[in-house]
């Protein structure tokens, strides 16, 4: 079932989940025990986050420093797969523009459509973590709309290599992200819809925000995409507060504000067991005040961590 179908077709309140692949060497286990706590809360879908290249700095027997390109978190579609064989639940596996060429975007298109894997969340990818700017790969894709392309274009049994006899047609369904406090590259909010409605109208079929703390924020950004003629399903995209350190480092990669009575509670806190209650009672508000304005769909980034997410969900299920 494709994301706007389970929004269409679902009676009841509902709460997907985002999750990270383990580290490289680490077992599948680790995801599987979060998702046997989360699970219980029926999700429509779960997110698996894909990751790009990371230059690292490997110290040589002389004491000099050489860079090596490693990937630290390999495996998305092999846990998508393991995850929809285990919990028969629909997974949306990101696809990415940075670190990967055409080919090999297409070749893990393949390798999806055959698990039987259609959703998709698409996204450019971040930057490096040295300075910040993205690069993408000479022979890929610079922007997500170009990703959006070659998706919709095996859709129709085009693919990367043009010389196929009697091509399947994949039947991918393709979310993206928005930004309710804008892109942190975009310029202003205009030019940032702008891109936005134009990855719509390449074949995107539903929204899921970024982080906020502020529902006013997500409100104005609806308006927003309804007056710039977006017209798809917008998914409210959450991320409980759970350690005192969020207060900087959260606004600073995300770009995104938090509002005064948040930082005024968490501040007051004495140590992260605090905070994180702090942030089980605003974000559990959150989600209710959100239901209550027509939003049933909700979405939450674990970043790996989950025993206050059960909270959550057991708070507004």
């Amino acid at each position: 079932m494709t994301i706007p179908d389970h929004i269409s077709n679902s009676k009841q309140p509902r709460i997907s989940y985002e999750l990270l692949p383990p580290m490289k060497g680490s077992s599948i286990d680790t995801i599987f025990s979060t998702l046997d706590k989360l699970t219980p809360f029926n999700p429509p879908f779960i997110n698996i986050t894909y990751h790009r290249e990371e230059l690292s700095y490997v110290r040589q027997p002389d004491g000099s420093l050489k860079p090596s390109v490693v990937r630290k978190r390999p495996g998305t579609v092999g846990i998508a797969s393991a995850i929809q064989a285990k919990y028969k639940v629909d997974v949306v596996p990101h696809m990415i523009c940075g670190g990967f060429s055409r080919q090999e975007t297409e070749d893990a298109l393949i390798d999806l459509d055959f698990l039987g894997i259609n959703n998709l969340l698409v996204v450019r990818g971040d930057g490096d973590k040295i300075t910040g700017r993205f690069t993408p790969n000479p022979l890929g894709h610079r922007h997500a709309s170009d990703l959006i392309e070659q998706i919709m274009a095996m859709n129709k049994g085009v693919y990367h290599e043009q010389y196929i006899e009697n091509p399947t047609h994949t039947n991918f369904s393709v979310g993206v992200a928005g930004y309710p406090e804008k892109h942190p590259e975009a310029p202003n909010m205009e030019e940032d819809l702008f891109y936005l409605k134009l990855k719509v109208e390449k074949g995107a079929d539903y929204i899921v925000t970024q982080m906020f703390f502020d529902n006013q924020v997500f409100f104005n950004f609806v308006k927003r995409c309804r007056e710039a003629g977006i017209n798809v399903p917008i998914i409210p995209g959450l991320k409980p507060i759970s350690i005192k350190d969020h207060l900087q480092m959260l606004p600073r990669t995300f770009s995104l504000t938090m509002p005064h009575d948040l930082v005024k509670a968490v501040s007051q806190c004495t140590d992260n067991k605090q905070v994180k209650q702090v942030g089980v009672e605003w974000t559990t508000a959150q989600i209710k005040e959100l239901m209550a304005n027509g939003y049933p769909f909700i979405h939450i980034y674990t970043m790996g961590i989950v025993d206050h997410i059960v909270k959550i969900s057991e708070n507004v299920l």
